[in-house]
């Protein structure tokens, strides 16, 4: 059996993995292809989950990896004693206090994530690509699919991988190899990575989020701070919050990594910004004290939806991530003119009789409602879901000025219905008393369409998660959609929206 140590000495996909016995927490897209890749490194693998999903678990027998399914959340560990594992990788969904985890840790068996995995065995094909690591509260999926585009105008064969487009692993397994990934990491993931060491980190702006799974403001904080640990050539933060200055002046990075700030001021220099509505790179040139680099116009991104105050945050993120590796500023510019946001992110899906209808699903905790919400001056907002353990009072006190009306969707609306009393109890709150999935939406547009009137947006930004309702975010802004279109017929004047932009280049 191997020690601890003999575990974390495995660093690279040429390493002996051979017959190292494995435990994978999780049967979702990140769990099969943990599985997957420890059984074609030749590791004995057996995998634990909460529900089998059909397919899944077939391939898995065909792989020959084991499966064992049943609640983890018993606390069981009998069967896991059993197979005797000297490591254990789980899925970002389990938490630090699930008592298989503990049971690792006291244990001293090595316990990683997919990220911390796919770090060591980044080396398969050739010389390991860099990694652009992307993290913050919100904005990071779009500013991973801007960062991808960029590369990918400059002529790279780039993917955008982690917590969005592909799994990591799935992505350093590729045949061909890339010259850079782009890759999105959640504060879960990052609590599990270690080794971790990218070209160049992003956090992003840090809010109420997800302190339920890493139980206080401090932890979660902590765990997105680790996405500047050992940095090699640029720690990139945002000048409008203060606590990602504070992370790169605390994180232990790599000797001659730069500290590149960005906001929508006027950009010292080492900085991103703006000046005369002109964005501007004064950190990658040689005379950046007397000069700036031009990227592109507000005007010119007017067209491509990304000319709001937080969009704007994140294209200078992904400009500063990208020209940090020698994307040229005309790649930058080629990628921005031709994106097009997601879907479920300040989409307009419709607009009848002067009111415009607005799917922001994607809008997953206060702070990226609030996001949303700063861009229309009078709001009929859609919001409630699963609030995660974040306090909502400043929220809806920040944004009374804002508001028409208020309507309150998914399980926790008591502690929304409590806020407004407080804070704005001069709007009109409805509440959509149904747990029928179907029925929330179609209710919800119907008292949204009572109270709206021209000049007003209709903005479905939850500020909660959507598991208590929907399967997703993404089910949630398609049944908003759908109860939009609907409701208002062919009365509604809007366009389809355009494809998103693709998550990888070759």
């Amino acid at each position: 059996m191997r020690s601890a140590e003999q575990v974390q000495e495995l660093a690279s996909w040429h390493a002996d993995w051979s017959g190292l016995r494995a435990v994978v927490l999780g049967l979702g897209l990140t769990g099969f292809s943990v599985a997957d890749t420890l059984v074609e490194l030749g590791a004995q693998v057996l995998v634990l989950t909460e529900k089998s999903d059909p397919q899944r678990a077939e391939l898995l027998e065909v792989i020959g990896a084991g499966l064992i399914t049943r609640d983890p959340a018993d606390g069981t560990v009998d069967d896991i004693e059993e197979f005797g594992p000297e490591l254990v990788v789980t899925s970002p969904g389990f938490r630090p206090t699930h008592p298989l985890i503990q049971w690792a840790r006291k244990s001293g068996v090595p316990v990683w994530g997919d990220v911390e995995l796919a770090w060591r065995l980044r080396d398969k094909v050739g010389e390991p690509a860099p990694w652009l690591a992307v993290t913050g509260t919100n904005g990071k999926t779009t500013t991973v699919q801007l960062a991808t585009a960029m590369a990918i105008a400059d002529g790279r064969r780039a993917i955008a991988c982690g917590n969005v487009g592909v799994p990591v692993l799935d992505a350093v397994r590729d045949p061909v190899g890339w010259d850079c990934l782009i890759v999105e990491l959640s504060s879960f993931q990052l609590h599990y990575a270690e080794s971790l060491s990218p070209e160049a980190s992003v956090c992003l702006n840090v809010a109420q989020d997800h302190y339920d799974w890493h139980g206080s403001a401090e932890a979660y904080a902590a765990d997105k701070a680790k996405v500047y640990r050992n940095t090699r050539t640029a720690a990139i933060y945002n000048r409008a919050d203060s606590a990602t200055l504070t992370m790169v002046e605390e994180a232990d990075v790599i000797e001659g990594c730069r500290a590149i700030g960005f906001d929508l001021g006027i950009p010292g220099p080492s900085d991103f910004g703006i000046v005369d509505g002109i964005l501007c790179d004064r950190a990658f040139l040689d005379d950046r004290r007397e000069s700036a680099l031009e990227l592109i116009t507000l005007d010119e991104l007017e067209s491509t939806g990304l000319a709001t105050p937080h969009m704007v945050a994140n294209v200078l993120a992904a400009a500063a991530l990208t020209r940090s590796i020698g994307v040229s500023t005309e790649a930058v510019r080629a990628a921005l003119v031709s994106f097009h946001l997601d879907r479920h992110r300040t989409e307009v899906i419709a607009v009848h009789a002067g009111i415009r209808w607005v799917n922001d699903s994607k809008a997953t905790n206060p702070h990226a409602a609030v996001a949303a919400l700063s861009s229309f001056p009078s709001v009929v907002w859609i919001v409630g879901g699963l609030l995660k353990g974040v306090a909502v009072d400043e929220l809806v006190m920040s944004q009374v000025n804002r508001l028409k009306a208020a309507v309150l969707i998914g399980e926790d609306r008591r502690q929304l219905l409590a806020a407004f009393a407080r804070h704005a109890p001069g709007i009109p709150v409805f509440e959509v008393d149904t747990n029928d999935t179907e029925e929330v939406m179609p209710a919800a547009v119907r008292l949204s369409r009572g109270v709206a009137v021209s000049g007003d947006v209709v903005l479905l930004a939850p500020a909660a998660a959507s598991m208590d309702q929907f399967h997703d975010y993404a089910d949630r802004g398609r049944q908003f959609t759908r109860a939009v279109h609907d409701q208002l017929g062919d009365e509604a004047d809007d366009d389809d929206p355009p494809p998103s932009t693709p998550a990888t280049g070759r």
